[in-house]
């Protein structure tokens, strides 16, 4: 059965809205990536002071923890910023299937869609808050640990 034409110019207006969305998918995609290799460094580097084997190239045992604890902090944050980041990637593929469930079934989803993308663009805020101060604190404790080799 062929569709009928005004379908068929629905589904293409649906296809034209979801591709902005798509686009900040892919945003996302590439951020979700900067945070997930930040966080697989700062578990190597945790890995790296908690069963170094060659004692002499570990730092002194108060810097060590120190540094243990920096990490911990960091790690925490990353991990936040990749939980909000999915999650605004999560809402954001809902925004587009909702886009697609409005123009082929005719429901008035509009207010849905809004809400959706509101909360898409909310939890991207606070995952990207959370990278800026997983970064700042990693910036801080470069900052001290070079001071003090001075």
């Amino acid at each position: 059965m062929v569709p009928a034409p005004d379908s068929l110019i629905d589904v293409s207006k649906a296809i034209q809205l979801a591709l902005a969305p798509v686009f900040l998918l892919t945003g996302i995609a590439g951020i979700l990536n900067v945070i997930a290799s930040r966080l697989a460094r700062i578990i190597d580097r945790g890995r790296q002071l908690t069963e170094g084997r060659a004692a002499d190239a570990l730092p002194p045992r108060e810097l060590r923890a120190q540094e243990l604890r920096s990490l911990e902090q960091r790690r925490h944050y990353a991990s936040i910023a990749i939980t909000a980041c999915t999650v605004a990637a999560l809402l954001l593929c809902t925004v587009i299937v909702t886009l697609f469930i409005e123009v082929v079934l005719g429901f008035p989803l509009r207010w849905l869609i809004g809400a959706l993308f509101a909360a898409s663009t909310l939890a991207l805020v606070v995952g990207l808050a959370f990278f800026l101060r997983e970064v700042h604190l990693a910036m801080q404790t470069i900052h001290i640990a070079i001071s003090r080799h001075e």
